[in-house]
């Protein structure tokens, strides 16, 4: 696995930081964090593995006086995303002396001359606040653009760094940037910013927004309770995001308590069968006279009979597990003739459109200070993230080979297990 991080030349040019009044903890390349830090599950191939350990250098690539920056923010929206922009520039403005920073418009597209987006010019004073409040001044979007005609952008507007704030697609999309710029030979900047809600990028502690996420879906799995123990037989079923990972069910789970299941794409269940969801869904009502559900978008996929349909940026559309549950549910107890009432909560779009939490505001703040240091020395095509509880430079050629995924074997796995009660497998 490589890890070194592409440079687009010497640093010649001395850090504004070292006239600091305090003093600044500067870094050098050849510090590192460790891939794993338990040696005693270390792989042979794992044992010389690291990480550039991110943070201010004494010297720069870029000239900040003549340094133009620029922002963009795709996918679908996460809690923090302002906080991002806010810190970039200030961090770019107030701190290194870069004074031109533009935000593209709807992601992607506003990279793109024909679509007609002006680019947004932000200062410290026009982003001063835009952290009270939830989304991004700057719009997102979904879905590939030609590649081509964003580096053309790049070079017209003089741009010499592209901060990328984003998931995945997002991600091999600023991969694609930073390999057209090479390939011209320009001396632009690309670095990356995780972005999503579903905590799912690989070689990360946590992405941004991830907190706030589930910390608003405590309180939605505590309607569910509530909603469930308001009636005999009562049933909550709540669906959280979660494409392909179930962090948000499973941490939302265990904070908010009272869940009898968690459902997640990592681990498959039946309905039927005297081992399935349904048997055991009968028995917790008949033993408590209510239950709580929590379920991932993603699972149970297999259970569905859908079209392969894929959307803007490439993903296969999930067929809507929570309305099938509530529905092959309330059929059941029919078919039982046991009176039951199903309550279905889909908190979603509620969950991500929020504004940062407190937490999540910090890290946002260090993750887009770390970002500036590293596209200020010309570092390129990395992404900065936390790792061991240390924010390290990551290629991203290795972050998006996959996604990160709950480990039914894992600790987290186990914790619901225990929490809930719930059968180990539901089969």
């Amino acid at each position: 696995m490589e890890t070194t991080i592409e440079s687009l030349g010497p640093c010649q040019i001395v850090s504004p930081l070292t006239h600091n009044s305090f003093e600044v903890n500067f870094r050098a390349d050849s510090e590192r964090v460790l891939y794993n830090h338990l040696t005693e599950t270390q792989r042979p191939e794992e044992s010389q593995l690291s990480f550039e350990l991110a943070g201010p250098r004494e010297r720069l690539f870029f000239d900040p006086s003549k340094t133009t920056a620029a922002i963009v923010t795709c996918g679908g929206l996460c809690p923090g995303l302002n906080d991002i922009i806010r810190a970039i520039v200030t961090q770019c403005h107030n701190r290194y002396g870069v004074t031109r920073t533009y935000g593209f418009r709807y992601g992607y597209q506003g990279m793109i001359s024909r679509y007609g987006f002006t680019p947004m010019i932000l200062r410290p004073e026009s982003v001063s606040q835009i952290h009270n409040f939830g989304g991004s001044i700057l719009g997102t979007s979904r879905g590939p653009q030609d590649i081509g005609e964003m580096v053309d952008l790049l070079e017209e507007m003089n741009i010499d760094i592209l901060f990328v704030v984003g998931g995945d697609g997002t991600l091999r999309g600023a991969e694609a940037i930073s390999q057209e710029c090479r390939k011209r030979g320009l001396r632009k900047a690309v670095v990356g910013i995780p972005k999503t809600i579903d905590n799912d990028i690989m070689y990360l502690d946590k992405s941004f927004g991830f907190e706030t996420a589930f910390a608003n879906a405590v309180q939605a799995v505590r309607s569910a309770y509530i909603e469930a123990t308001g009636s005999l037989n009562g049933i909550g079923l709540l669906k959280l995001m979660g494409r392909d990972s179930g962090f948000i069910a499973c941490y939302a789970a265990l904070a908010g308590s009272n869940v009898d299941f968690v459902l997640i794409p990592e681990v498959s269940f039946e309905l039927e069968g005297s081992g399935g969801l349904l048997e055991a869904l009968h028995y917790r009502i008949a033993k408590r006279k209510s239950a709580v559900i929590v379920v991932a978008e993603g699972a149970g996929q297999n259970l569905l009979a859908g079209k392969s349909e894929t959307d803007e940026s490439g993903n296969q559309r999930y067929a809507d597990i929570g309305l099938f549950l509530r529905d092959r549910i309330s059929e059941s107890f029919r078919e039982r003739r046991i009176s039951s009432t199903v309550k279905y909560i889909d908190p979603s779009y509620i969950i991500r459109s929020v504004p940062a939490n407190p937490q999540d505001n910090v890290y946002c703040s260090l993750l887009a200070q770390h970002a500036v240091h590293a596209a200020m020395t010309g570092k390129t095509s990395m992404l900065v993230g936390r790792w061991h509880g240390a924010f390290v430079h990551l290629p991203l050629r290795m972050v998006t080979q996959g996604r990160r995924k709950v480990d039914p074997s894992g600790e987290l796995w186990n914790s619901v297990l225990e929490s809930t009660g719930q059968p180990a497998r539901l089969s």
